[in-house]
């Protein structure tokens, strides 16, 4: 396309996502939803745009998107709700993530005749959750913020989950078997050692801010040290996602760790942190990005081979049938029952699954191309039924299933809240 036409095109997109965000806020169709739906229109459709049009600029624009999503998603958690969702949050994620994969890979290995390390291995890749579906579709639900919070560290740490097992099966076939143990520890050490890296140095820029913006034009700083630290401990071979996960939080909590007394002859004397003005420039450089994210996965979508779509489809019903009894396992029963259906129904795959699917095609391994053609359906046929989910829990009759499903929970929350309109009578 000309340049001209490609500029007119950006800046409509722009207003359209703005639209979409009005949209959402009514309706409560999301706008995630709304801007793939574009990008399919634009790419498998039209064929105006394809992923080769992005080059290597494509996989790196996704990667920044997801590392200042989740950088942001951090600042904004509270430190005393963050240690509440640990328990529910590995729980909610290792349930999920093993249900789903084993139930994939059943279903792949006797239904659809795969080879039983072909179907557990599609199991893995669509066993994590997507944080940049998960965390602007949740911020605009009247949700708890423990369960905001828990819905965003599963979509982190799945992510890491999927990506150590499904990498593990995929060097089994070159190596003869599956290493477990192996796959166990570096999860382990992933999780840990960039959690690490993050918290020290959010503990470090905290200490430099003051100096920072002493500079001329030093708002773009902070993100930019996010790159630097996602960069240093992806190269260590650790998650660089969890480490900005890790940064953010601590960096907006850092007051709370000046009250710790063996850390304040380690900090400086007065807690920094993002002041407003970064905080509403960070904001929007992730709406920016949130739009052409979106529209960069709807054209990477591949609907080639309808009969895969078919079972795609399939599996992502699958794939929301167990998340109920995930959700019932993890969460606590004081949790709100609203709360609890919009969990059971959080299910949105993502970048991470759309990334591993290509990698058994690149290896040249045994049903990689169907592997690949199903898992790009999965993720958008996902976006859709948590969007369409999302928005029927909000305005029909599903909210009374739902409620059934879960009726033990909100009980101890539903008696407080009885007792307060006593007290006030």
């Amino acid at each position: 396309m000309h340049v001209a036409t490609n500029i007119l095109v950006v800046g409509t997109l722009v207003f359209l996502a703005h639209a979409f965000t009005g949209v959402f806020s009514r309706t409560r169709i999301p706008d995630v939803l709304l801007l793939t739906i574009i990008g399919i229109l634009l790419g498998p459709i039209l064929h105006l745009v394809t992923p080769a049009s992005f080059g290597a600029i494509g996989p790196v624009f996704s990667a920044v998107t997801l590392i200042i999503i989740l950088f942001e998603a951090g600042l904004s958690l509270d430190l005393d709700v963050l240690r509440g969702a640990i328990r529910p949050t590995l729980t909610l994620t290792l349930a999920n993530f093993l249900l789903t994969m084993i139930s994939v890979g059943l279903v792949g290995w006797y239904l659809m005749g795969s080879s039983p390390r072909v179907a557990f291995m599609l199991g893995a890749i669509i066993g994590s959750t997507s944080p940049a579906v998960i965390v602007p579709l949740t911020r605009k639900l009247a949700i708890a913020q423990s369960t905001r919070t828990t819905l965003f560290l599963e979509s982190a740490v799945s992510d890491v989950i999927s990506i150590v097992v499904a990498i593990g099966i995929m060097d089994s076939f070159q190596f003869g078997k599956l290493r477990v143990g192996q796959m166990i520890g570096q999860i382990i050490a992933t999780l840990i050692l960039a959690g690490l890296f993050g918290a020290l140095s959010a503990f470090i820029w905290s200490a430099l801010l003051l100096r920072v913006r002493a500079l001329e034009n030093s708002i773009f700083t902070t993100p930019a040290f996010v790159f630097v630290l996602f960069g240093i401990v992806e190269l260590l071979g650790f998650s660089g996602y969890v480490a900005a996960v890790v940064f953010g939080a601590v960096l907006g909590n850092i007051e709370v760790f000046h009250r710790i007394p063996w850390l304040q002859g380690l900090l400086p004397s007065e807690p920094i942190t993002l002041n407003q003005p970064e905080r509403d420039f960070l904001g929007e450089v992730v709406f920016l990005l949130k739009t052409f994210f979106f529209i960069y996965v709807g054209v990477s979508i591949k609907f080639t081979d309808l009969p895969l779509v078919y079972v795609a489809i399939a599996l992502t019903g699958l794939i929301f049938l167990i998340r109920i009894p995930s959700a019932w396992l993890a969460l606590d029963r004081t949790t709100p029952i609203r709360d609890a259906s919009l969990v059971a129904i959080m299910s949105p795959k993502g970048l991470a699954a759309v990334v591993l699917a290509s990698m058994p095609l690149e290896a040249n391994l045994p049903g990689g191309r169907e592997l690949q053609a199903i898992t790009y359906s999965v993720v958008f046929a996902s976006i859709v039924f948590t969007s369409l989910l999302s928005f029927l829990i909000e305005r029909t009759f599903l909210a009374k299933i739902y409620a059934t499903l879960f009726r033990q929970f909100g009980r101890v929350e539903d008696s407080r809240n009885q007792l307060s309109l006593l007290n006030s009578s």
